[in-house]
């Protein structure tokens, strides 16, 4: 690879990673309003609406994408940088909003001491229980990405990609709604209904961001000369 193709290479992958950090930061700031994802959506299981989920689930199934294509396109110590990086950020915008709700609100700011507080005063516990729930989805994710990959010896995108996000969205899933009930952010009585809507809602996206990732797949491996299962090495 020329020194041009790897500067180009390298720009790429802080685009994605910018994108990835964006959406999982965008995630934990809107989390706290619901709706329904289903024209019908008054459907109830176990006594819960079954197909409520938080806007804070929209943009999070971006970051599988992402975590995907950069394992497929740049290996997976890359895309286990961009995790932990994200990590990172996530803390740092929830240190902001902490230290943003202690400062007194002037009479004529236009957000309040109340607003501002109702809004964000539940962020951090919700972060904490996304960031536990973030660690294992996504490094899951990305190790079962990979075992996936050696076993079909770089063939069958698809089947790795929805196979690593299946099972990470699982994890994902339940163990953040787990971990909101147990912090009192959400009442146990939302648990069934919001994981199974959760789970049923990302493996749609799943489904649905398979054929995005073969064509951005395509375009990378035809703009670097890629073979099947051949990755970029950004650090030699």
């Amino acid at each position: 690879m020329t020194p041009e193709s790897r500067k180009r290479a390298y720009r790429i992958y802080i685009y994605l990673g910018a994108l990835f950090i964006t959406s999982l930061v965008v995630s934990n700031l809107i989390f706290q309003k619901f709706f329904f994802w289903y024209p019908f959506g008054n459907v109830t299981v176990f006594g819960a609406p079954l197909f409520e989920i938080s806007v804070g689930v929209l943009p999070y199934p971006i970051t599988f994408l992402i975590t995907d294509l950069i394992s497929e396109i740049f290996g997976r110590k890359k895309a286990n940088q961009i995790v932990t990086t994200g990590i990172f950020a996530s803390f740092f915008s929830m240190g902001i909003i902490l230290i943003s709700n202690m400062a007194p609100a002037i009479p004529s700011s236009p957000v309040d001491d109340a607003v501002f507080s109702s809004v964000f005063a539940l962020s951090p516990l919700a972060v904490l229980a996304s960031m536990l729930a973030y660690l294992c989805a996504q490094y899951v994710d990305i190790a079962i990405y990979h075992f996936w990959k050696r076993v079909t010896k770089g063939k069958y995108l698809w089947l790795r990609n929805n196979f690593s996000t299946f099972s990470s969205q699982i994890i994902d899933t339940t163990t953040v709604v787990s971990l909101l009930c147990v912090f009192g952010v959400i009442p146990w009585g939302m648990f069934q209904g919001l994981v199974i809507s959760g789970v049923l809602f990302k493996i749609f996206i799943a489904i649905l961001d398979t054929p995005f990732l073969y064509l951005f797949v395509h375009i990378f491996r035809k703009q670097f000369n890629l073979e099947i299962g051949e990755e970029i090495d950004l650090d030699g």
